[in-house]
């Protein structure tokens, strides 16, 4: 399915989040070289500014990456939103004439395979707002190593700022858009301070009228929602 895409010249985007960082003059894991070492805070989390969230969307065609870093919970709102500023502002000018993409995503966490919300959000806010048939592949539970943002995006910025404490929310985001590597990486990140609802319900009503179809190999896990209407 992914080489079918790409054939094409269609998008093909790997999403994850990335665990959470402290904000904060906190240690962190990894070495840097300096004359001097870092005075950093190796306890009381609570003085922590904020608690960054940042999820990941990495083009394979691309090879360019795009973190939002959040401050609120990895909710499926905040994942969706994620997908659909790339979509604005990257997606569409890069493909101009695609009306149909594939995402490649984890099981669980905001876009999880058995989320009502992130479903319907698919439905509401990329298929039907953007005409756009949206087919999505989950990795299972431990098959995560093989999601290409993983070893493709998030590896290399987890290198990038290995030994660095994280201030503040800048400095977070100059790590991670100066992430690059030999083959050409290019990343951009922005920064979200909404904070998004938890517990939100999708009824089972709602959930019919959803353009969704399953795939005959692992329904669960893969499956194309459709624009309405079309």
């Amino acid at each position: 399915m992914k080489a079918q895409f790409l054939s094409e010249a269609l998008p093909v985007i790997s999403i994850d989040t990335k665990k959470k960082e402290l904000i904060g003059n906190y240690r962190r894991e990894g070495k840097t070289w300096r004359r001097k070492p870092i005075e950093v805070d190796s306890h009381f989390a609570g003085y922590a500014q904020c608690v960054a969230v940042p999820f990941g969307i990495y083009d394979l065609a691309k090879n360019t990456g795009y973190v939002t870093v959040g401050i609120s919970g990895n909710t499926s709102e905040f994942a969706l939103n994620c997908v659909e500023d790339w979509w604005r502002h990257y997606g569409r000018p890069a493909y101009p004439y695609a009306d149909r993409t594939l995402i490649l995503a984890e099981g669980g966490g905001g876009n999880g395979y058995n989320l009502r919300t992130w479903k319907k959000d698919l439905q509401d806010r990329l298929c039907d707002a953007f005409g756009l048939t949206v087919t999505v592949s989950h990795y299972p539970t431990g098959c995560s190593k093989w999601n290409p943002v993983e070893y493709r995006l998030f590896s290399h910025i987890s290198i990038n700022w290995a030994g660095q404490p994280l201030r503040s929310l800048d400095a977070m985001l100059a790590f991670i858009r100066g992430t690059t590597t030999a083959a050409g990486l290019k990343v951009e990140a922005r920064l979200d301070l909404e904070i998004y609802r938890k517990g939100r319900k999708v009824t089972e009503r709602e959930l019919k009228h959803l353009a969704l179809s399953t795939h005959d190999v692992c329904p669960r896990w893969n499956y194309t929602i459709a624009p309405r209407g079309s």
